[in-house]
This record gives C-alpha cells, sequence and structure tokens, in this order.
C-alpha cells in the first residue's frame, strides 16, 4: 500500500501541488513583511507621515479604554492587504511568463477548398476528401 501511495504522489501532480502551496505560502509572507515594512513605510512618510496600518474609521468608542472593544473600519490594513495582492499577483504571472512556455501548435496544411486544418503530409483533405 505505501509503495502505490507513492506511486500516486510521484506519479501525478500532488507533489508539485503541495511544493507550489508551500513556497506560495512563503513567498505571501515574504511579500507581507515588503509591503509593511519596506514599502509602506516610504509611502506614508511621502504622503505626510502617515501609518498605513493605524488608519481607520471609528464607529463607536472603546468603553472603559479597552482597545478591544472598539469598533473601526480599519480601511488602513485593508490599502496594505490590496498593495500586497497586487505584488503577489505580479511576481507569480511574472514567474509564470518565466517558467510555463506555450507549445508551438502543430504545423498544418489548410485545405484550400473547405478551410479545415490537415496533417502536414496529407494529400487529401480529411473533411472534403478533395486534393491538397
Amino acid at each position: 500500500m505505501w509503495t502505490e501511495f507513492k506511486a500516486f504522489l510521484l506519479k501525478t501532480n500532488a507533489l508539485a501541488l503541495a511544493i507550489g502551496v508551500i513556497i506560495g505560502a512563503a513567498l505571501g509572507t515574504v511579500v507581507t513583511s515588503l509591503v509593511n515594512d519596506v514599502i509602506m513605510p516610504p509611502v506614508g512618510l511621502a504622503l505626510g507621515g502617515v501609518d498605513f496600518s493605524e488608519l481607520k474609521w471609528i464607529l463607536q468608542t472603546a468603553t472603559g479604554g479597552d482597545p478591544a472593544t472598539e469598533v473601526a473600519i480599519r480601511y488602513g490594513a485593508f490599502i496594505n492587504a490590496v498593495i500586497s495582492f497586487i505584488i503577489i499577483a505580479f511576481v507569480v504571472w511574472r514567474l509564470s511568463k518565466m517558467f510555463i512556455r506555450e507549445e508551438a501548435p502543430a504545423a498544418t496544411k489548410t485545405c484550400p477548398f473547405c478551410k479545415e486544418a490537415n496533417a502536414p503530409d496529407a494529400t487529401r483533405c480529411r473533411a472534403c476528401t478533395s486534393e491538397i
């Protein structure tokens, strides 16, 4: 049973998917740190010393001074999440462009009568049987 399971993992894309998920989680952590610790501080400084992670609209103030009971819309954290998403999407797009190459379409010969694609060495059209 173990050998069959091992063969399943190695023959299918399960191993590649697991590696992709692990690397994706690590990449997400790195990009989150990049956004929060490297990109947003200069952007906040350029916009007048704003810390985006602290931006919020307070709907109800904390009772008894306890910030855990404060009701607020934390739109600064949302801005950080959107920027993180854009950076992750860009990195994944660039990696896919580098490593996933589309195969060139197979050579075909087009029938001059019915415009059907045929094998390059065909002498008759497979659709209308005319000579090509």
